[in-house]
């Protein structure tokens, strides 16, 4: 018999007071921010979900493991650990440490990059696009067409369009893409799931066109999740047995294990091939730190040696998923329009749908993610014309094809009640949208400006 109420797989052990603030300190806040939640300080946040990057709660599995760190500068224990987790999961002989995820797009897309070169994924994220924009590559994104419907039930909405990517590779010349890089599971595509069936499909064309398939793989565990109950030729097989089958099909894999590894910080290339991983570790050791410790504490890499064990317990998935969708669910029948089904590790709302009478040039999903915040203290991060609009040649505004706020749920950390509240926040939103005001930009940077841009309400 499965009961209804989710219980959280853990026990508290150590709990951080949360500052209970009111509307107006809230605004006043928000104006000081330049309506940019990125610009908040975290104490005048009351439920975090600008991201689960990072944000996990370690267990006493993990605090324990890191009273063995071995700082050693080079050959130390730790990375042995390491090293050994990861060669285990992935297949890979070549493990490059790194501080976090984007360190290692840094170094791999740089060194594949370039003017003239082409990157396909099922959906760049944002830190992906700019470091491949950065070293002159153009970034394309290929969503399967069922990705663009989201009210449907369709099971993998984040698979990358194979047909798309064969009519693209045709279009440019395989010797001139650098890369096809499948994002599991789909952040910017609504944190929805990759069949193995694309994975394989994906692999293959890139093998016949000697291409390079990168699987960046920071929530793996979560996606193997949704293949087992998923896709039935998978139900035998164990989650990290299902990863490790995804790993195999990739000749690079790049993760940002401040996810899937339930830590603070890190996060790792690993390679196949033994030229590629030589220019990288080159390329490492200049800008991260020395082959065996990437900008990694001996601490940090204890650490992340066991969450890449625990984040595949099936119990702990279970609630993760279940712990998601019951968020996601719960706002959807209030009627606020969500990316459906609920993916595993946020909840996508459709702003351009919530406010249809705020045209993107005037963010919706700003208006949101500063709603949510000034009504309950709620942080959240938008997805669409800020992260992803761009200028045309003449300076004309192009806006992303969907405007989003992503509810980024961070590990181990919030219990159903905090859920409740933010459900309750959203009610009261929701019921005040007509009244909602767009933003324009007043200050932006010329990269992933989302992060630092100041904003005025109309």
């Amino acid at each position: 018999m499965e009961f209804k109420t989710i219980i959280e797989p853990f026990r508290i052990k150590s709990v951080e007071p949360v500052r209970m603030t009111t509307p107006d300190e809230r605004a006043y806040f928000l104006r000081e921010a330049h309506n940019n939640p990125f610009l908040l300080p975290s104490d005048k946040v009351l439920i975090d979900l600008l991201t689960d990057s990072g944000t996990s709660a370690m267990s006493s599995r993990q605090w324990a493991a890191m009273m063995l760190g071995d700082e050693s500068y080079a050959g130390a224990k730790s990375w042995e650990r390491f090293y050994a987790e990861i060669n285990d999961l992935t297949g890979m002989p070549h493990v490059l440490p790194a501080h976090q995820g984007r360190a290692a797009e840094r170094i791999l897309y740089g060194h594949l990059g370039g003017k003239g070169k082409y990157f396909f994924s099922n959906t760049h994220f944002d830190t992906t696009r700019a470091n491949i924009e950065f070293s002159g590559g153009t970034a394309i994104d290929l969503p399967c067409p069922e990705a663009r419907d989201f009210d449907s039930d369709k099971p993998f909405k984040g698979d990358l369009d194979a047909e798309a990517l064969e009519q693209q590779i045709r279009k440019v010349g395989a010797a001139n893409v650098a890369a096809v890089i499948l994002t599991v599971t789909n952040n910017s595509g609504g944190g929805q799931p990759v069949s193995m069936a694309n994975a394989k499909a994906v692999a293959g064309i890139c093998k016949q066109h000697h291409i390079p398939f990168v699987l960046d793989c920071c929530r793996i565990a979560e996606n193997a999740y949704f293949i087992r109950h998923r896709e039935p030729a998978y139900a035998h097989l164990s989650y990290r047995e299902i990863a490790q089958e995804m790993f195999a099909l990739a000749d690079a894999a790049i993760m940002s294990i401040k996810k899937d590894g339930l830590v603070n910080m890190g996060g790792f290339l690993a390679l196949r091939d033994p030229k590629l991983a030589e220019a990288c570790t080159n390329l490492l050791i200049i800008t991260e730190g020395f082959a065996t410790y990437g900008g990694l504490s001996g601490r940090d890499m204890e650490a992340i040696a066991v969450g890449l064990e625990e984040v595949f317990e099936a119990d702990y998935l279970h609630y993760r998923i279940r712990s998601t969708a019951y968020l996601g669910e719960k706002i959807r029948a209030l009627g606020v329009p969500v990316i459906y089904p609920i993916g595993g590790h946020a909840v996508y709302v459709d702003a351009k749908r919530l406010y249809p009478h705020i045209p993107p040039e005037q963010f919706p999903g700003q208006a949101l993610v500063c709603a949510l915040y000034q009504t309950g203290g709620v942080r959240t991060v938008e997805v669409g014309s800020v992260m992803f609009g761009k200028y045309d040649a003449k300076g004309a505004f192009v806006p992303a094809q969907q405007e989003l706020v992503r509810l980024a749920i961070p590990r181990r950390v919030y219990t159903q009640s905090h859920m409740d509240y933010v459900i309750e926040v959203f009610d009261a939103v929701q019921r005040r949208r007509a009244e909602a005001k767009g933003y324009r930009i007043t200050h932006e940077p010329p990269f992933l400006r989302h992060f630092t841009a100041h904003f005025e309400a109309l």
